[in-house]
């Protein structure tokens, strides 16, 4: 996945994230979103510093980022569901925050797939050093190598 892809769902997170400020001004029981909110727009900063850093992610720590976003969404879609009417949540911040919570858990799938893919051949790559690091008989190409003997000519070299 690309660092701009990372970028744009980020800051289309960080904008849903940005316009639910008035909306919960009705009690304090309203105001409990926000920190839910404050760790969105973190975990999103995170997401654009690292795309936009000469050191990138490895896959297992956006999986984990990620992660973390995602688990935020569900608590952030748990508690809009159960606020939505009490709170005067305008559908369209709902809306939008539940379409965002599904294009993070698209990537998530995507970034841990490719983590565990890259982790699996990690795996392999270390059990065929150990093996040998020639995957086979210890041969120059790989192979059995050659078996038997070579008779030196006799006489003059």
């Amino acid at each position: 996945m690309s660092s701009k892809t990372i970028a744009a769902v980020a800051g289309a997170l960080l904008g849903s994230a940005l316009l639910a400020g008035p909306a919960f001004a009705q009690n304090a029981e309203c105001g409990d979103i926000q920190k839910t909110l404050q760790s969105r727009k973190d975990l999103v900063a995170k997401a654009n510093a690292a795309s936009n850093s000469k050191k990138k992610m490895t896959p297992a720590e956006a999986c984990a980022l990620f992660g973390k976003l995602q688990a935020n969404g569900n608590e952030g879609v748990k508690w809009i569901a159960a606020n939505k009417e009490w709170c005067s949540i305008p559908d369209s911040f709902a809306e939008g925050f539940k379409a965002d919570h599904l294009k993070v858990a698209g990537i998530r799938t995507k970034i841990c797939g490719v983590a565990a893919q890259a982790s699996k051949m990690e795996a392999q790559a270390r059990a065929q050093a150990q093996n040998g690091g020639g995957g086979g008989g210890g041969g120059m190409l790989g192979g059995p190598g050659l078996t038997g003997s070579l008779k030196m000519p006799q006489g003059a070299l």
